[in-house]
């Protein structure tokens, strides 16, 4: 009885659940397939990085599947719909009896799921459904009256405690179950994803895990410190491999671990590790909360909102032209490498929305278009936490000032000079409002909004909601 592994978010062959219970069914045959799903990915904003990113690493799994005697099929189907049929033939093709998958929780990916168990049931396959996208699997942490929380802070001290009291492991990658195949290999990018930018990061399990290494020795230490500051190096990098499942979050959580018990700055270590904290939160949401994978509100009410017309303000936005020069920094990186800093992400999410008040659900679907490591569980959490429609616990008040935020993290202008060329040769001071004191040089525009009266605008739309 020939066993199936279907990788979709997980293109590792370490501390994979559905690849290690497959490989444990005794001297039964184990093939593995990966499905292309071009206009699916399309419908879901993802970038030609990603697009790309994923399809190498894809290739990269199919070789380290050949070494333990698996042959990885790759079959291209338009939309998850039509996916459906291709699964069903290929395992009626090659007698599968067993199908073996790690969980997604995008609303998309739970129906395709169900929809593949009763195509499946029908002629006679099993399915089998693991949940290792989280460190604590998806639903474990719950309120002591049983319900998900809404809130990160109590959320993350549940799953602390959680981990301390569970000691998950890791599934190390699988003993060989035949001899070595030739990998079978997918060329080229499907049509519509072509042109993305430079690549990243290495291609390839061994060099996420290289990266990991890199992280904690060198920079992690100093985390708390530096990973506000767009211009250093003063972050993981390791989002692509986390977003695609080439790292998986248990893998970093106890690498981490282990390096707060050889000492070193615990509170580096120890607020990098709530970053893994927040991946897990964001993905129980996603899973809790079917609505925000929908394009709705995390709460409901703030759906009432009168979001402005996007126009040329939003175009403004997207190029990097806005007139503020930490904004137009961040997006232009974002445009030029598929990547963006955390914190600017905060930034730039908080101006599209509480400056130009205009609808986080564009912001949040142009971020996908472009990034990288575009993960829906993440990008739209960050998104509506900026945005003040989803889980952050404090008011709606709330709104990042982006000149004083510039001021902050890149005092010096370091990184608005690397990405804004035109003001380079202004001083640290002028380089973060450069409409003040003076002709603005090099054609650079003149804000699109003043940032005053615009927070002023917002905070009164929102109050009249909740009046």
């Amino acid at each position: 009885m020939t066993q199936l592994v279907w990788f979709r978010n997980d293109l590792r062959v370490a501390d994979n659940a559905a690849l290690t219970a497959a490989c444990k069914q005794q001297q039964q045959p184990v093939q593995a397939c990966f499905i292309v799903t071009p206009a699916q990915w399309q419908e879901h904003d993802w970038s030609p990085a990603r697009v790309r990113f994923v399809l190498d690493h894809a290739n990269a799994l199919s070789k380290e599947l050949a070494k333990l005697g698996i042959s990885l099929s790759f079959m291209t189907s338009a939309t998850f719909a039509d996916s459906i049929e291709k699964l069903e033939e290929f395992c009626r093709r090659e007698s599968i009896r067993h199908v073996h998958f790690n969980e997604e929780y995008g609303v998309n990916e739970r129906r395709r799921d169900k929809a593949v168990k009763h195509a499946l049931d029908d002629i006679g396959v099993a399915v089998n459904k693991y949940r290792d996208q989280t460190v604590a699997p998806v639903g474990t942490i719950l309120t002591q009256q049983g319900e998900p929380y809404s809130v990160f802070t109590p959320f993350s001290r549940r799953w602390r405690s959680w981990i301390d009291e569970a000691q998950p492991g890791l599934f190390p990658i699988p003993e060989p179950v035949d001899e070595a195949v030739e990998p079978p290999h997918y060329d080229g990018l499907p049509n519509s994803f072509d042109n993305p930018p430079p690549r990243l990061v290495e291609t390839g399990e061994d060099a996420a895990h290289r990266q990991l290494e890199q992280f904690l020795d060198d920079h992690a230490g100093d985390y708390k410190n530096l990973r506000d500051l767009p211009s250093v190096d003063g972050t993981s990098l390791l989002s692509p491999y986390l977003a695609n499942g080439v790292l998986s979050g248990k893998q970093c959580l106890i690498a981490v671990r282990q390096h707060q018990g050889m000492g070193g700055n615990q509170e580096g270590l120890a607020t990098w590790a709530n970053e893994i904290a927040w991946r897990d939160f964001y993905i129980n949401i996603l899973y809790h909360y079917p609505r925000v994978s929908m394009h709705r509100a995390f709460k409901p009410e703030t759906e009432a909102l009168q979001w402005n017309t996007p126009g040329e303000k939003f175009e403004a936005w997207k190029g990097g032209s806005t007139g503020i020069p930490i904004v137009d920094a961040a997006m232009r990186q974002l445009n030029q490498t598929g990547w963006m800093h955390n914190r600017l992400r905060m930034i730039t999410a908080m101006f599209l929305t509480k400056n130009l008040f205009i609808d986080w659900r564009l912001g949040e679907a142009y971020f996908m278009s472009k990034l990288v490591d575009g993960f829906l569980a993440s990008n739209n959490g960050g998104w509506q936490w900026s945005a003040s429609t989803g889980t952050d616990a404090a008011p709606y008040f709330r709104v990042f000032n982006p000149a004083t935020q510039s001021e902050r993290f890149d005092p010096d202008g370091d990184f608005i000079r690397q990405y804004v060329p035109e003001i380079a040769k202004l001083d640290n001071k002028r380089i973060h409002q450069p409409w003040l004191g003076g002709v603005i040089p090099g054609g650079y525009p003149r804000p699109i909004v003043d940032l005053k009266e615009s927070r002023k605008e917002a905070i009164s739309r929102f109050q009249a909601l909740k009046n």
